[in-house]
C-alpha cells in the first residue's frame, strides 16, 4: 500500500514562518529595548544637567546677593549723614531692576532650551514613518 507522502514544500513552511515570526518579535523587543534605553538616556541627561545648574544657580545667587546687600550697606552707611533716604531708595531701585533683568533673562533660556525628550521623539517619529502602511 502506498501512502501519498506530504510534498516536501508543505513541512518547512510552518518551521519557516515560526522562524520569520520568532525572527520578527526578537527585532520588535530590540526596537523596544533601545527607543527605551534613549529614553532612560535622556532622562538621566536632563536630571543631571538640571542639577548642576541648579547648583551653581543657587551657588551665584547666593553670593550676588551677599555681595550686594554688603555693598549697599556699605553705601548707606557712607552717606548716613547726608543723603541716607536718597541712597535707600536707589540702592533699592537697583535691586528691583537687577531683580527684572534676572527674570528676563531665566524666560530667554527656558525659551531657548533643548526638548526633554527631543532625541527620543526623534526616534519615535522615524519609527513611525517607518512602520505605517504604505498606500
Amino acid at each position: 500500500m502506498n501512502h501519498p507522502d506530504p510534498a516536501p514544500s508543505e513541512s518547512p513552511a510552518p518551521v519557516g514562518l515560526l522562524a520569520a515570526l520568532a525572527s520578527a518579535l526578537a527585532t520588535l523587543g530590540e526596537l523596544v529595548f533601545s527607543r527605551v534605553e534613549l529614553l532612560l538616556l535622556d532622562i538621566q541627561d536632563g536630571v543631571d544637567g538640571l542639577g548642576r545648574v541648579l547648583l551653581w544657580a543657587f551657588i551665584a545667587l547666593m553670593a550676588t546677593g551677599l555681595g550686594l546687600l554688603i555693598g549697599a550697606l556699605t553705601l548707606i552707611f557712607a552717606f548716613w549723614d547726608t543723603h541716607r533716604l536718597l541712597v535707600s531708595l536707589l540702592v533699592t531701585g537697583a535691586f528691583f531692576l537687577l531683580a527684572l533683568l534676572a527674570a528676563l533673562v531665566v524666560r530667554t533660556q527656558l525659551r531657548a532650551q533643548r526638548a526633554l525628550f527631543a532625541a527620543s521623539l526623534e526616534e519615535f517619529m522615524r519609527d513611525r514613518e517607518y512602520f505605517r502602511p504604505r498606500s
